[in-house]
């Protein structure tokens, strides 16, 4: 599982280093071989372990190209996908494209999201916080049968 938030600094030449603790899981489960794009939901970006991305790729693969939706969604997601491969020390390059595109400077978050994580410019994902923090309980659960019977 890839969980939790950690504050990481890119290098000079915009390689992050993954924490230690996912190194070794993440070695086994795709031999380091990672896949990063865009989201296209928010300022940040993505970061798949390969078996994970395949699944997104069998599903952005039975989308249909002359849809002009599915197509988009087909360019964005496939066009900036970047596979990244871990080296000895943990760390991956981030394409420059793809750091431009998130804003990422020296201090970046690297926030777990179970099959995934998400990279985030630390200023942008501190603002993040705060506005789903003041959002959630004005959203009310109910407005989701899902979450209406979650508890923690």
């Amino acid at each position: 599982m890839l969980r939790g938030a950690h504050a990481i600094s890119l290098d000079t030449k915009g390689r992050l280093a993954i924490p230690t603790r996912f190194r070794d899981s993440l070695r086994d489960e795709c031999d380091g071989v990672l896949i990063c794009t865009i989201d296209i939901s928010n300022p940040c970006l993505l970061l798949y372990p390969l078996a994970e991305w395949e699944q997104i790729e069998k599903k952005l693969r039975a989308l249909s190209s002359t849809n002009l939706q599915e197509r988009r969604l087909q360019r964005l997601l496939l066009g900036h996908a970047a596979e990244c491969e871990l080296d000895a020390q943990g760390r991956f390059l981030i394409p420059g494209p793809l750091r431009q595109h998130a804003g990422l400077d020296k201090k970046i978050m690297l926030v777990g999201q179970l099959n995934k994580f998400e990279i985030w410019n630390e200023t942008r994902w501190q603002q993040q916080i705060s506005d789903d923090l003041q959002a959630l309980p004005g959203e009310g659960w109910e407005s989701s049968e899902r979450l209406r019977d979650f508890a923690l």
